[in-house]
């Protein structure tokens, strides 16, 4: 795929993906790395989310796991803003998390945990 369809299918994955004031803050980083934010949006959104086999609910599932996993918290607000806009549901993440008590132990998901909190209720 062209940089410029990649580039541009990844915008429209964020837009469906994030809501305007996160998709705000994300853009911060095209101020310090125009290079890196163009990775971010052509490969990370335009390449890997925007494939058709996973939803963008079940991506964003696997996304949660995996930043609970390496306890990258500040990307995991993010995606937890993600995840409730595709349609996960606030039981279904508390789920998610708890299910990786067993893999990533308490201290990690009890982070994840009080971060999915406080993204809960900026969304009410």
């Amino acid at each position: 795929m062209e940089n410029n369809t990649r580039y541009a299918s990844g915008l429209r994955t964020m837009e469906e993906l994030f809501p305007q004031e996160v998709r705000n803050g994300m853009k911060e980083m095209k101020n310090i790395s125009p290079d890196l934010w163009e990775m971010i949006v052509a490969f990370g959104f335009g390449d890997l989310y925007s494939r058709k086999t996973l939803s963008l609910a079940q991506r964003e599932i696997v996304t949660i796991t995996t930043l609970i996993t390496q306890g990258a918290f500040d990307q995991l607000k993010v995606h937890l803003h993600g995840a409730l806009k595709v349609g996960l549901t606030k039981e279904e993440i508390i789920e998610i998390i708890i299910h990786c008590i067993g893999y990533v132990g308490f201290p990690k998901a009890v982070q994840a945990m009080g971060i999915a909190g406080e993204i809960f209720k900026e969304t009410e």
